[in-house]
């Protein structure tokens, strides 16, 4: 999932002055992504203290979902798809059993085991004509959540086809924020932000007083926010980019696929998601580009204390029931 923070979704920092406390904020690469920490500290040492505590929680949160590193639980599972389950640790068995529970609650339309797709859809401009039928079918094969097996007993993961995967991008850096936000409010961080490349997680509140706030962008038309939204206690993630898509017989593909059919999603352009947690909103955000508009929103309606903002690729916005946009 891209995000284009830039773009769509940036922090308003109001009231920095007046208080003993600050806010200190470094920007870091983590994860392979850009990772933005804010904390309210008394002085600079402090904050130092608390953001290399986080720093610490994140790589630990890599080191455990990368795909990349062969010695990883993640890298275990995929290497015995198809031959046998993998004992991991209860951390990663959870976070695998949690986004089962979002692929049933989103009909499939996000599935970690997306990494098992073959990357036929080109988005640098080289595709010409749309791959053929057969070949998008076989792209998606080996995907399929319900063929994830875990067995709570003895905390395995078992791939049930050889050759599958499984793969955290699309949940994995609000997972991280999540973790990195927990810790700091044991460690007694009373405000903070962790914007990990555009998975929003804040907690606590400015100095002076008032929630942290979001501005969100048209990016059809960037020059100007078209809403501002206060951050209670939660997390933000805006998915999508606008720039990544391809059009064949007058229909706009974007680069986000649906696991299910193997074909491009097809008809928004920029999804945010406001939840309690970032994994989830994370998730919720990728899925909503999947299944469209109205299931979209008809699904986010049905849960509790999540909302959303969608703008289709007319550059029209579409908005859940309950959310309250104070316009600028």
């Amino acid at each position: 999932m891209t995000k284009f923070l830039s773009a769509i979704l940036f922090l308003i920092l109001f009231g920095l002055q007046g208080s003993a406390q600050q806010p200190y904020k470094q920007t870091l690469k983590l994860m392979g992504s850009r990772f933005d920490i804010t904390v309210v500290a008394n002085n600079e040492t402090e904050a130092n203290r608390y953001i290399d505590m986080a720093v610490a929680e994140i790589s630990r949160i890599e080191k455990l979902i990368s795909s990349w590193d062969a010695a990883s639980e993640t890298s275990k599972i995929n290497a015995n798809a198809g031959i046998q389950p993998v004992q991991v640790s209860k951390e990663l068995f959870d976070l695998i059993e949690r986004a089962i529970g979002i692929s049933k609650l989103t009909d499939g339309a996000f599935d970690i085991s997306y990494a098992s797709m073959d990357r036929i859809w080109k988005f640098d401009g080289s595709m010409t004509e749309m791959p053929s039928a057969e070949k998008i079918k076989e792209s998606v094969a080996k995907v399929g959540y319900q063929n994830i097996e875990l067995n709570k007993t003895n905390s395995s993961v078992f791939l049930k086809k050889p050759g599958m995967k499984i793969g955290f991008g699309a949940i994995g850096k609000g997972y991280a924020a999540d973790k990195a936000k927990a810790l700091l409010i044991h460690e007694g961080v009373q405000a903070g932000i962790i914007n990990a490349s555009g998975d929003m997680n804040t907690w606590g509140k400015q100095t002076n007083g008032e929630y942290w706030k979001v501005a969100i962008t048209n990016p059809m038309n960037k020059n100007k926010a078209f809403a501002l939204l206060p951050l209670k206690e939660g997390a933000v993630v805006t998915s999508g980019d606008y720039e990544k898509y391809v059009n064949f017989n007058g229909t706009r593909y974007t680069h986000i696929i649906d696991p299910r059919t193997g074909y491009p999603a097809t008809g928004i352009i920029s999804a945010t998601v406001f939840a309690p947690q970032a994994e989830l909103a994370d998730a919720l955000a990728t899925s909503i580009f999947v299944m469209g508009i109205e299931t979209g929103l008809d699904r986010i309606n049905q849960l509790p204390k999540i909302e959303c903002i969608l703008i289709d690729d007319k550059g029209n916005i579409h908005k859940s029931n309950n959310i309250e946009i104070q316009t600028e």
